[in-house]
């Protein structure tokens, strides 16, 4: 995750020209809403211009039939300024919305294609807030902030004007007063962008600590951990109070000036005003006129110091929100992508090497210099000790990561000169820690199989068989049968039943090769022998590499590869390796152990 104290690079108006390309289709309606705010303000600024015509015409001369008119041009204004607002609100608003759908949609989708490799460094708390309170502090900015900090600069620049026309003298007074107003609100630029980028990387934090508590909460309350955790809550919470409560002084310390000068530039405009007044330079009416349109400019100037924040906010959102949309990522379709012409499921490590990114140089190789070949229909078990390699070099088949050195080739042809839709169509798999969705039991165990109709018969009778295989008969138990929604990451189920569900899902996929990364660790002994029972009439057509943790799975294969330090040490029948391979030997043994140990928890629970 990027340094959370790193100062932008960009400057402001650069780091937002960054969103153009997403309001570029709304730019029509988002600029005519900012004539139609000048313009509403510009109406304002024209009721100074009347009054001064009663005071100096008709309230001097007397004529009563001339403050009618007058007042009635006053009203129209004013309907005119309401119907505007109206039109300006209609013009921004909806644009916004789709401007921020679509920038979230396009979060989300790069977030899909990232590889595992930046999800296993960056907070799910981070992305959460940037796909949330980002995008609405971006187009709560588009809506309101741009328009209304640069309607506001424009109007002040022709209220100045204004002001000009009735009096330079008093005019240049305000301009002068006014001057330590945009020193104060260019310090605090650069002040406040820091301190906001702190705020927002601290509430992404937070949301990641809610997260985990969340999720963790069984851990937690079985540990009797969680006033630590509520502890460890508060810490950051408390952090983060600090550093809004930062926010706040800093944008008090602007708000004191932009209070204070504007009513120094009116005391000491009142004051040379009453002098030109009384001698005669300046009319009655264009002193009002003056004083009536200074305080319609009183609210463009005031409002410069929360859009100026809003603005900062927006910039350190826009800058968070990139962080995501620019990460590169190494694995991609190819140009020129190829395609397996006979799909026979053969599939080859060709002196593979892998190393995860951030490993110092001094660290080895996590698998070095890999062969291993798996024949078409062949089920081949990996084993080895904790920590060789065994679920690294299953997840390189599909390009969960991609190698540092080597090849992978499914049937002849380069997996990474493949597309990785077709990649993963002909490639599935099941992994220890099942994953379930907060979907249907039908949607979880479909969803390799986006072609099918999930009401249809033909999606029934794939469901139905591959929760006969992976012996999820359970499923038939649950309130709606398989279209029963089981909950967020499917903790409501058992461990044992969740991974009966992630392998019917792999198994209804009916890939090329078959991917499982010790997929029954969770069962029972009983469960387990059905489960394999019904493996081996998948695996009898499919090729599979299976990783293997207990004797039982090693059973389920035609042969054995045994991985070690990261190598394939030797490769052959379980037999075989028993007779010839000393540290086989020892892997199996410890497996048998682990078994036993396993199979003695089961009986004193039961």
């Amino acid at each position: 995750m990027p340094d959370q104290s790193t100062p932008p690079t960009r400057g402001t108006v650069r780091t937002l020209a960054r969103i153009l390309p997403f309001v570029r289709p709304y730019l029509g309606r988002t600029v005519t809403s900012l004539f139609v705010y000048v313009a509403l303000t510009m109406v304002s600024l024209s009721v100074p211009v009347v009054l001064q015509w009663i005071i100096d015409g008709p309230l001097t001369t007397g004529d009563a039939r001339q403050v009618w008119p007058a007042a009635g041009i006053v009203l129209g204004l004013g309907i005119a300024e309401g119907l505007l607002i109206m039109v300006r609100r209609f013009l921004v608003l909806t644009p916004s919305t789709h401007i921020e759908a679509n920038m979230r949609n396009a979060l989300y989708a790069k977030l899909q294609d990232l590889p595992v490799a930046f999800h296993d460094r960056w907070q799910s708390g981070q992305l959460l807030s940037r796909s949330m309170s980002d995008l609405s502090t971006i187009r709560r900015w588009l809506a309101f902030g741009v328009i209304l900090l640069v309607g506001n600069v424009v109007v002040i620049v022709v209220g100045f004007g204004i002001l000009f026309t009735w009096s330079w003298q008093l005019a240049l007074v305000f301009i002068i007063a006014s001057i330590p107003m945009w020193v104060v609100g260019f310090r605090f630029e650069h002040r406040y962008s820091l301190v906001s980028r702190r705020a927002q990387d601290q509430q992404g934090d937070l949301a990641t600590t809610v997260e985990e508590s969340v999720h963790g909460i069984r851990v937690l309350k079985a540990f009797g951990r969680g006033k630590h955790s509520l502890e460890n809550f508060l810490r950051q919470a408390e952090e983060l109070r600090g550093t809004e409560l930062e926010k706040a002084r800093s944008i008090a310390g602007l708000w004191l000036w932009l209070l204070l000068i504007p009513d120094v530039a009116f005391a000491l405009s009142l004051l040379g005003g009453v002098v030109l007044a009384a001698s005669g330079q300046l009319t009655v009416g264009g002193l009002i006129a003056f004083f009536a349109a200074a305080a319609v400019l009183r609210w463009p100037i005031e409002s410069i110091g929360w859009l100026l924040s809003m603005t900062f906010e927006t910039r350190t959102a826009v800058e968070r929100v990139f962080e995501v949309l620019d990460e590169p990522n190494p694995i991609r379709d190819p140009e020129h992508p190829s395609t397996v012409a006979e799909p026979r499921g053969r599939l080859v490590f060709e002196n593979v090497h892998f190393r995860y990114q951030d490993s110092p140089p001094s660290v080895p190789d996590l698998l070095d210099d890999v062969v291993l070949e798996v024949e078409p229909g062949e089920t081949m078990a990996l084993v080895g000790l904790t920590g060789s390699g065994k679920t690294t070099l299953t997840a390189l088949a599909t390009r969960l990561y991609d190698v540092t050195g080597g090849r992978v080739l499914l049937d002849g042809v380069d997996i990474r000169e493949l597309t990785r839709d077709e990649l993963r169509a002909r490639i599935a798999m099941a992994f220890e820690e099942a994953t379930l969705f907060s979907a249907s039991v039908r949607e979880n165990v479909l969803l390799g199989r986006p072609e099918l109709d999930l009401d249809s018969p033909e999606a029934d009778a794939v469901l139905a068989e591959a929760l006969e295989i992976a012996q999820a008969d359970f499923v038939e138990r649950l309130p709606l049968s398989a279209d029963t929604t089981i909950g967020e990451e499917g903790l409501s189920l058992s461990g044992g039943q969740r991974q009966r569900i992630a392998l019917a899902r792999a198994i209804a996929a009916r890939p090329s090769v078959l991917v499982l990364d010790d997929p029954l660790s969770a069962l029972d002994v009983d469960t387990e022998a059905r489960v394999e029972a019904g493996l081996r009439r998948v695996l009898a057509s499919t090729t599979a590499l299976v990783v293997a943790h207990r004797p039982s799975t090693v059973m389920l294969a035609d042969r054995v590869a045994l991985l070690e330090n990261g190598r394939i040490t030797d490769v052959g029948r379980h037999s075989e390796l028993l007779a010839r391979n000393e540290h086989y030997r020892y892997v199996i043994s410890s497996l048998d152990e682990d078994r036993e140990t396993e199979h003695e928890e089961q009986e004193v629970i039961a």
